[in-house]
């Protein structure tokens, strides 16, 4: 994805508007202090209120400084009321309108970035995002002449081209301009990747327009370019199926399963052309063909530092098609990803009924209320999804985490037991649930279940390293089959080397048996790969503390301390930092769930 990164750098800094963004933030903030980011008031109709709290003055230069900050933050709810502020004080710095029109844009404020959108034409000022949002808009209302007219060719770089062509050639093709679409296409060049979308939506626009063969020859290409894009794979197999190829369409999707793991969309095709259903939806209108080439780019940028921009055009794509599930799930994944649960589930819930994609979307939904500490509302939320269809696991699953993390290990040992008895063959893709259940029943000491549970996830998953991890650790701990245990470890390290978490593991077994110059070998290793967790910081300081390093023992106690460790282990390090270790002392075994990869 290099190459498309590159494209998206060239096209938002073409016209210089980030190097005047960022010249004036520090000529800013140079001058004063950067206020706080206040979290939302409330108006007395209880909606909330965005920028500037409504008992402060707004002034120019503290609502730019917040919404920059807000906007560094990505929360494009604040960056872009705070920005709007900016702009009713200085309304004519166009500046100042590019990055409210894009902020509204990112928040999904169509409406007002459209509005803004035609203000920067009027300026002037060459902005392809602005282009591209009013020919939406105008795509919208049907107005496929003015649609035209407005996604004209662009310098503003290769995702710039991409995105504007393939609008226009379904523009045309909502002008009932077939061929004339299809040469759009055709024209465009650029990078490799271009391949994938041109063949795409030459195959859609085709397809859409009756010509099944052309259709079935263009996606063709595109399967060639790219066989793991689902998307690609559902229009694959429905154009064979339509031209009467329905054992080669439910071969692709056969092969797609066999290289990696099924999709819900793909079930839902395979249902769809084995019972001969003669209405295999595909993207068809012009509305729906620019929403898919609005999410297909802009799911692909949502990562490094793209998050606005591909905000942007995700709410494009579900302005354009209220059913576009896939943006609608895009879209909520990135927002939580960048940490905002609330917005999440709420772009999760615009998912249809009727979308295949729907369950999974609410069991995002309901980690996500997780994720708001709302563990109340999670429950219920996953249990009403089990209660619909007991026998699907995911959501089982997802329940029995959110009860094991919040340390309700009863109910989660009981939510894995519900999910293992709908099972009626169970296979190596079920080796979770046992895990799950297997570290709950030692939480709760009830070791023979548990050990029975991890030995049963390793039949089903043999040498999976969490198991191994897990297992012998546990094993070392109550000094049961020590030579087995440690034999697990290691090979769990062998098969990870890299996670912090197990090589940890090993260097406290090491400990546990008294090995301290082996365990502080391995315990220096898991620092290096985990630096910021507490619990490796403080076994390290225990080893060290044990060869007779005592001021690094101190140090790492110390720095244990200061990263936030569980409550009930902070006075253990206190004391070691005042009073030092016990010689005599057995010491007592930390064995958090993230510690030992649960």
């Amino acid at each position: 994805m290099t190459t498309l990164t590159g494209a998206i750098t060239q096209s938002l800094t073409g016209n210089g508007s980030l190097k005047r963004l960022a010249m004036t933030t520090a000529l800013a903030a140079s001058l004063i202090c950067l206020p706080q980011v206040s979290r939302a008031d409330t108006k007395s109709d209880d909606t909330p209120h965005f920028g500037t709290p409504l008992d402060l003055p707004i002034t120019l230069t503290g609502s730019y400084l917040a919404g920059r900050l807000a906007g560094l933050e990505n929360d494009f709810s604040y960056a872009a009321a705070f920005f709007q502020e900016t702009l009713s004080a200085d309304p004519d710095n166009t500046m100042l309108l590019e990055r409210t029109f894009m902020l509204k844009l990112a928040n999904g404020d169509i409406i007002e970035a459209v509005n803004y959108g035609e203000e920067l034409e009027q300026q002037g000022v060459q902005n392809f995002m602005a282009n591209l949002a009013r020919g939406v808009d105008a795509v919208k209302m049907q107005n496929f002449d003015r649609a035209v007219d407005l996604f004209k060719p662009t310098s503003a770089g290769p995702l710039a081209e991409l995105t504007l062509d393939i609008s226009l050639a379904w523009a045309l093709h909502g002008q009932s301009k077939t061929d004339e679409a299809l040469e759009v296409i055709d024209g465009l060049t650029g990078p490799e990747w271009f391949e994938v979308f041109k063949a795409t939506h030459k195959a859609l626009i085709s397809f859409a327009a009756g010509r099944t063969q052309d259709a079935l020859a263009e996606i063709e290409i595109a399967y060639k370019e790219d066989r793991g894009a689902v998307r690609v794979i559902d229009a694959y197999a429905r154009i064979l199926a339509a031209n009467g190829r329905v054992d080669e369409a439910l071969k692709v999707l056969d092969e797609y399963d066999r290289l990696l793991r099924g999709h819900p969309l793909l079930e839902h095709t395979r249902t769809q052309i084995s019972a001969g259903d003669a209405d295999l939806d595909l993207v068809s209108t012009p509305s729906e063909g620019i929403s898919e080439i609005l999410y297909g780019l802009g799911s692909a940028i949502g990562r490094d530092g793209a998050e606005e921009l591909s905000a942007a055009y995700l709410q494009l794509a579900l302005h354009m098609d209220d059913q576009a599930e896939f943006a609608a799930v895009a879209l909520g994944g990135m927002f939580e990803r960048m940490g905002q649960p609330a917005r999440a589930i709420e772009i999760l819930k615009m998912v249809p009924d009727t979308s295949p994609l729907k369950r999974d979307a609410e069991i995002q939904v309901g980690l996500n209320y997780n994720s708001l500490d709302d563990v109340d509302e999670a429950r219920a939320h996953l249990e009403a999804l089990i209660a619909e269809d007991p026998s699907e696991l995911e959501a089982i699953i997802s329940l029995g985490n959110v009860l094991r993390a919040h340390k309700l290990f009863e109910d989660a040992d009981a939510t894995y037991t519900k999910g293992i008895e709908t099972i009626s063959e169970v296979a190596q893709e079920h080796w979770l649930l046992f895990y799950f259940r297997g570290i709950c029943r030692e939480r709760l000491k009830q070791w023979d279940a548990a050990e029975a549970d991890f030995r049963k996830a390793l039949e089903l998953f043999p040498d999976q390293p969490l198991v191994l991890n897990y297992l012998g650790y546990s094993l070392v701990d109550q000094g049961l089959k020590l030579d087995e245990a440690l034999d697990m470890i290691k090979k769990a390290v062998e098969l990870r080397p890299t996670d912090g978490y197990i090589v940890d593991s090993l260097g406290w077994v090491f400990y546990r048996l008294g090995r301290y110059e082996e365990a502080v070998v391995q315990l220096e290793r898991a620092i290096e790969l985990r630096p910021s967790d507490p619990v490796i910081n403080d076994h390290l300081g225990d080893a060290y503390w044990k060869v007779g390093r005592r001021n690094e023992a101190r140090f790492q106690w110390n720095h244990a301390r200061d990263l936030e460790p569980e409550e009930d282990e902070l006075p253990k390090i206190l004391d070691k930092i005042a009073n030092g270790l016990s010689e005599n002392v057995t010491e007592e075994v930390k064995a958090d769930d993230t510690k030992n990869g649960g």
